[in-house]
C-alpha cells in the first residue's frame, strides 16, 4: 500500500528522476522560465520555491544547503542575489504555471512554468534590445553617410587636382607655342636682314666695277 508515499514516479528511477529535477530547478532558476510537461512542472514547483526560501535566509547555511541540492553555482548565486531579495516581502507562491495546450506527436499536456514578476523582467530586456538594435542601426547610417561624403570629398579633390594639371599643361604647351613662334619671327628677321646685306654688297661691286 502507498500511504504517506507522495509524489510522482515519473516513469524513471530515483537518480534519474533526481538529476531531472536538480537540472529543470537549475535551469528555471538562471532562465527564469521553462516549458515542461504538467507533471513535470507540477513536481518542481515545490522544490523550487523550497530552494527560494533558503535564499531569503541569505546565511551561509542556508547558501551551503542549496548548492548541496542544486550543484550548479551560478543558480545558487542568482538565487541568492536577485531571487531572494525580490521575493523578501513576499510570504510564499513565488512561481506560477500556467497551460499552453498538448504537445505534438504524443499529445503530452504542456505547460510553462516561470518565477512571479518574470515577465516585467523579461519586457524590459526585450525593450533594451530593441533599443540597442535603433542605436545601432542609426550608428550604422550615419557612417555609411560619412564613409560616403568622404568618399565625394576625395573624388572632388581628386577632379580638383587633374583639372589643375590640365590647366598647368595647358598653359605650358601655350607658353612653348609663343617661345616657337618668336623663334620663328627671329630665324625669318634675320635671313631678310642677310638677304638685304648680300644685295647690297652684290650692289657696291656692281658700283665699283662700272667705276672701273
Amino acid at each position: 500500500m502507498r500511504h504517506l508515499k507522495t509524489g510522482r514516479k515519473l516513469s524513471r528511477r530515483k537518480s534519474h528522476r533526481t538529476a531531472m529535477l536538480t537540472n529543470l530547478a537549475a535551469s528555471l532558476i538562471k532562465s527564469g522560465r521553462v516549458k515542461t510537461t504538467d507533471a513535470k512542472a507540477k513536481e518542481i514547483r515545490p522544490f523550487v520555491e523550497r530552494m527560494v526560501t533558503f535564499a531569503k535566509r541569505g546565511d551561509l547555511h542556508a547558501r551551503r544547503i542549496v548548492l548541496s541540492r542544486l550543484k550548479d553555482v551560478l543558480a545558487v548565486k542568482r538565487l541568492f542575489d536577485e531571487l531572494g531579495p525580490r521575493f523578501a516581502d513576499r510570504l510564499g507562491g513565488y512561481t506560477r504555471i500556467l497551460k499552453l495546450g498538448f504537445r505534438n506527436g504524443d499529445s503530452a499536456p504542456v505547460s510553462l512554468i516561470e518565477f512571479v514578476g518574470e515577465e516585467a523582467e523579461i519586457k524590459a530586456a526585450k525593450k533594451t534590445k530593441t533599443a540597442k538594435a535603433k542605436t545601432r542601426k542609426k550608428a550604422t547610417k550615419e557612417t555609411g553617410k560619412t564613409v560616403e561624403t568622404g568618399e565625394t570629398e576625395s573624388q572632388e579633390v581628386e577632379t580638383e587636382a587633374v583639372e589643375a594639371s590640365a590647366e598647368a599643361e595647358d598653359t605650358e604647351t601655350e607658353d612653348s607655342e609663343e617661345v616657337a613662334e618668336g623663334e620663328e619671327q627671329a630665324a625669318d628677321e634675320t635671313a631678310e636682314s642677310s638677304a638685304e646685306d648680300e644685295k647690297k654688297q652684290s650692289a657696291g661691286e656692281e658700283n665699283s666695277e662700272k667705276s672701273e
